[in-house]
């Protein structure tokens, strides 16, 4: 293990500075977990830049939509004691009105977000206001969510069951749910059934002890030219409005990645952590089951196998021959990411104090590294990524007559031609096969495609072939 751990360790210390750098993100923590053991722990820049104070592995972060599979287990210790079904209609709990007669909306369908109604936005108007943009849309009091929620009778797009639409407010509603068959508010009852029970003391929906905490972030908003600027955590305290304390459980918890891992331990052991026993082994296999089949999303990254949704966790079914559970979270200001492979009793969890860290690309690295496999190998976002980047850069033709540049937007390579009489053209070009497997691209217009290709002869030798043109590359 000492080797792989070191490979690992070696990936993340060249990876992550490096990511840091090009994306501007502040600070970065991450812990490593080997069965029940913490094997490595370590933080990057600063939890406060005007400060330059540093981030720690103890270092509060929001941890986003991470919280949803908190909410999960919140409702299988429920379903364990008698309180609740699986299969019973959402509405015997909560004021949910729409959906088919024929086939309600339950708290499985809910748990899965299969039930057939699309994002509703309320995630966006909530955060929005945290950060002091008002949307108009009113959203303060257990009343207004069911208003909106109930309006949006129109919007539903399938039969439950049928089709994976990602949906905050029905996480919320689950976290409603908790509150009313628990006679607690939600965040007190996660707090005393799961957060108390692993021993994570700090983590916490409270707003007021998060801000409180001397080892805290200080939350950032990127601006659209790529700078950032402090701004304030965007969700409420839970303690001041906590009949509408459901609210949070969308993605509104804090925590520090240290702190994590012992949720991680309970997870990859089954519900047991230290001689407690917070689930049953067969509730815990069926939140790590892959319920229901969902398009590959680009933020996780997982062009590996089937992939899916359980209850509250992501599942790929075939990572590197193992099935690997996660998920990911982003609240505008902060971003966090939980993994663990079951069967090799590994996890890790990952925080940075601004959106949009590309999370997937180090955790897929590190368990390809624990695993005995190149990190940057394989991981396809790796090696698309290099290979993008290999790309990139200045052309020209035969003695510079004409120029252009193949630019990396979002994952996508463009080309960027400029001629003397009319100007630069941006076009994207199109790769012939999803993992870029060939240096062969192709340009689309009015429905035909005309064949683009790179000729690679080193990193620094690239010939590019246009049409009846010759590029050569001549820096990146």
């Amino acid at each position: 293990m000492s080797s792989e751990k070191d490979t690992a360790i070696d990936f993340i210390l060249s990876f992550v500075p490096a990511t840091m750098k090009k994306s501007k993100v502040p600070s970065v923590s991450l812990a490593i977990l080997r069965g029940d053991e913490l094997v490595y722990a370590t933080s990057f820049g600063s939890r406060d830049v005007e400060r330059n104070l540093p981030a720690t592995p103890d270092t509060l972060y929001g941890i986003g939509s991470c919280t949803k599979s908190f909410v999960a287990m919140g409702v299988m210790q429920l379903v364990e004691k008698g309180k609740l079904s699986l299969d019973d209609p959402v509405s015997e709990y909560v004021p949910l009105k729409i959906g088919l007669p024929s086939k309600p909306i339950t708290i499985h369908h809910l748990l899965t977000h299969s039930s057939g109604i699309p994002n509703l936005g309320t995630s966006t108007v909530a955060l929005h206001r945290g950060l002091g943009v008002e949307t108009g849309l009113p959203l303060g009091s257990v009343d207004d969510f069911y208003r909106h929620v109930n309006g949006a009778g129109e919007e539903i797009a399938s039969a439950p069951g049928q089709r994976f639409f990602y949906l905050n407010e029905g996480y919320r509603m689950l976290g409603h749910i908790i509150q009313e068959v628990s006679g607690k508010a939600f965040d007190a009852y996660i707090t005393e059934n799961i957060l108390s029970p692993l021993g994570m003391r700090r983590t916490t929906f409270s707003k007021q002890r998060f801000l409180m905490d001397p080892n805290r972030i200080t939350p950032y908003l990127r601006r659209p030219d790529g700078s950032i600027v402090p701004t304030d955590f965007p969700y409420p305290e839970v303690s001041e409005n906590p009949d509408f304390a459901f609210v949070a459980a969308a993605g509104g918890i804090t925590s520090s990645v240290r702190e994590l891992t012992n949720y991680l331990s309970v997870n990859i052991n089954l519900g047991a952590f230290e001689g407690k026993r917070l689930l049953s082994q067969e509730a815990m296999k069926s939140i790590q089951t892959l319920h229901i089949e969902r398009e590959p999303d680009p933020k996780l990254c997982l062009p590996f196998s089937k992939h899916g949704y359980g209850y509250g966790w992501d599942v790929v079914e075939d990572f590197l021959g193992y099935k690997m559970v996660s998920h990911g979270g982003s609240i505008l200001v902060s971003t966090a990411h939980l993994a663990f492979i079951p069967d090799q009793k590994i996890g890790i969890a990952l925080a940075s104090n601004i959106a949009d860290f590309p999370y997937a690309k180090v955790v897929q690295g590190v368990f390809a590294a624990l695993m005995g496999k190149n990190p940057r190998q394989v991981p396809p976002t790796l090696r698309i990524q290099e290979r993008l980047e290999t790309l990139t850069g200045s052309y020209e033709t035969y003695r510079g007559i004409s120029k252009a540049r193949v630019l990396n937007k979002g994952g996508l390579l463009y080309f960027e031609q400029t001629e003397l009489e009319s100007g630069s053209v941006l076009i994207p070009l199109i790769p012939e096969s999803d993992g870029l497997e060939s240096n062969r691209f192709y340009i689309w217009s009015e429905g035909t495609r005309q064949p683009v290709e790179f000729e690679v002869h080193s990193a620094d030798k690239i010939d590019l072939y246009v049409e009846r043109n010759r590029y050569h590359k001549i820096r990146s």
